[in-house]
């Protein structure tokens, strides 16, 4: 399966699986799960023909581990903009955790914090490599530090998902370390 080919398969099952699934007549269960042969079917029967074994190399080859299979079902890992209850137990995070944004964002950042946006929760990493490239989708990258610690010892609940995405209900201002430059 080629790079592009794969992109576009990948880019489908996201949008379907995180944000949109009526789009094509799909229910997903209450923690995101669909049976894979009625997502196949579903996709198909809307002008989007792929394999199972396509749907299979784009769960395997994604860096992000973007999708969960789990014997004849699949969901999206995390960053949904629908209510589904991913049910990821509550975790200790490490003393610091980070995030990639870009410097257009750091004057709303600076007053309100991290917000879920249109998701669920606010997307962290455990490393700056990681935050530096999730930063690197929308421009040149900002990466601030998150007191994870902190927050976590005054009563901010942290989840991490499968795929090593930390995840919050928001992170305050106090908590942000900016860098010098910004």
């Amino acid at each position: 399966m080629d790079e592009r080919r794969t992109v576009k398969v990948s880019k489908y099952l996201s949008k379907h699986l995180r944000h949109q699934p009526e789009r094509i007549g799909l229910t997903l269960d209450e923690a995101g799960w669909v049976e894979i042969e009625t997502l196949i079917a579903a996709a198909a029967a809307h002008g989007f023909h792929f394999t199972r074994e396509e749907l299979d190399h784009v769960v395997a080859a994604n860096d992000k581990k973007r999708f969960a299979v789990e014997g004849t079902r699949i969901r999206a890992s995390q960053g949904h903009s629908i209510d589904v209850e991913l049910g990821f137990p509550q975790a200790t995070p490490p003393p610091y955790l980070y995030h990639g944004t870009v410097a257009p964002h750091l004057d709303a950042i600076r007053d309100e914090g991290l917000r879920p946006m249109n998701r669920h929760d606010v997307h962290l990493s455990a490393d700056r490599e990681t935050a530096t490239r999730v930063g690197a989708r929308r421009g040149r990258p900002v990466v601030l530090s998150v007191d994870a610690g902190a927050m976590h010892r005054d009563g901010h609940v942290f989840h991490v998902s499968a795929n090593g995405v930390w995840l919050t209900k928001a992170v305050p201002p106090r908590y942000l370390r900016f860098p010098a430059q910004h």
